[in-house]
C-alpha cells in the first residue's frame, strides 16, 4: 500500500509517500481501507518532534474515515463505513496517512450516510473537539455568550456552527482582518481582529463578562480570555494554534478573576458516542450544519498540505482524499 511517512522530525518535506506492507489485523483491532482524512494542528507539532514519546519513522494521522477491510470480531462487516480518532493513531502506531490503518476496535465508530468522503473526512477530530469543549468542558445552555479565541480555525469555525444551533451568541476572533467578513458568514453574531489584548472590547459589548471563552490560541493569550469572563464563567483552552506550550509566568490569584473557572479538554474518541456522530453527520446531511472545509488535497499532496497548514492561511478544515 502507499503511506506518507514522517521519516523524522522537520520540516514537511521529511514526508515522503513510501510502498510498505498492508496491516496485518489482529484480535481486538481492526483494519480499516482509509478513504479521507483530515489534518490537525497537532500533527504539525508531532512533525516538528514537539509530542513526546513519539518515535520515528512513523505514519501519522490521528483521525480517518473509510470502510472496514478485515474484523476478525465479525462485529463489523466488510465494507461498513466507520470513523476513527486518537487512541494513539499515529503516535504510538501507525495512523491515518495510508491507504490501509490497523487500529483497537474501541476508537473505532460505525455510522451510515451517503455524504462525499471529503465531508465525512472533516467531521471526526473536529466534531469530538468541538462537542466536547462546549457540551462536556463549557456546558454552553442557550442563550449564554460564547468567546471563540482563534474563530478561523477549523475548531472555531465548527464551534461556532454548533454553538449557533444550541442557541449561544457568538464573538468570533481572527488575527486577519481580511477574515472577518467570512466569520460573519459563518454565523458569528460579532467578529474582533484579535492583537492580543481584547479583554476591553468585549467588556465594552458585554460590561459583566462572557459566560464562556474557547481558548483555541492557547496560553499566548489565556490569561487575557480570563479577563473576558463573567463571575462563574468559564475558560476551556482546546488548542494551542500560538505554538507555545508553557507558561513563564502564572498567577491563579490575580490571573484567574474571583469565582471564574480554567479548566482544558483534551478528549479521546470515548468522548464520542455512535449516536452523536450520526447525529451530527445527519445535520450536516440536512443542511442545518454547515462545514467549513478551506481545501482538500490528494494524498500525494501531503507535504503541499502541511506547508499550508503550517502557512497558517486556512480558514476552517483541511482534509486529504484517497
Amino acid at each position: 500500500m502507499k503511506a506518507a511517512i514522517t521519516t523524522q522530525s522537520g520540516p514537511p518535506a521529511v514526508i515522503q509517500i513510501q510502498e510498505k506492507p498492508q496491516p496485518t489485523v489482529k484480535k481486538g483491532w481492526v483494519v480499516i481501507r482509509v478513504k479521507a482524512f483530515g489534518l490537525n494542528r497537532s500533527e504539525l507539532f508531532t512533525r516538528q518532534g514537539h509530542s513526546p514519546g513519539v518515535t520515528f519513522p512513523i505514519v501519522q494521522g490521528i483521525e480517518c474515515v473509510g470502510e472496514i477491510e478485515e474484523d476478525l470480531s465479525g462485529v463489523y462487516a466488510k465494507g461498513q463505513k466507520v470513523a476513527a480518532c486518537m487512541g494513539g493513531m499515529g503516535r504510538n502506531f501507525d495512523g491515518g496517512y495510508a491507504e490501509f490503518v490497523c487500529v483497537p476496535a474501541e476508537i473505532v465508530i460505525p455510522f451510515v450516510s451517503e455524504l462525499p468522503w471529503h465531508i465525512l473526512g472533516a467531521i471526526p477530530e473536529m466534531f469530538q473537539t468541538v462537542s466536547g469543549s462546549l457540551h462536556e468542558a463549557l456546558e454552553v445552555k442557550a442563550g449564554e455568550t460564547l468567546l471563540i479565541r482563534g474563530g478561523s480555525s477549523s475548531i472555531g469555525m465548527l464551534a461556532c456552527q454548533l454553538a449557533k444551533y444550541l442557541g449561544v451568541a457568538v464573538i468570533a476572533t481572527t488575527r486577519n482582518a481580511d477574515k472577518q467578513k467570512t466569520l460573519l458568514d459563518n454565523g458569528a453574531d460579532h467578529v474582533l481582529v484579535d492583537e492580543g489584548a481584547i479583554h476591553e472590547l468585549v467588556k465594552q459589548r458585554y460590561p459583566s463578562g462572557v459566560d464562556s471563552v474557547l481558548e483555541l490560541v492557547g496560553i499566548t493569550t489565556l490569561k487575557d480570555s480570563l479577563a473576558c469572563i463573567k463571575p462563574k464563567g468559564t475558560v476551556c483552552m482546546t488548542g494551542i494554534l500560538g505554538g507555545s506550550w508553557t507558561m513563564n509566568e502564572f498567577t491563579p490569584m490575580g490571573d484567574i478573576p474571583s469565582l471564574g473557572r480554567l479548566t482544558v479538554y483534551m478528549g479521546e474518541a470515548s468522548n464520542l458516542g455512535k449516536e452523536q456522530l450520526q447525529e451530527f453527520i445527519d445535520a450536516v446531511a440536512k443542511g442545518a450544519i454547515v462545514l467549513s472545509i478551506d481545501k482538500t488535497f490528494r494524498l500525494d499532496q501531503i507535504v503541499e498540505a502541511h506547508q499550508y497548514m503550517e502557512s497558517n492561511q486556512a480558514t476552517g478544515k483541511l482534509v486529504v482524499v484517497l
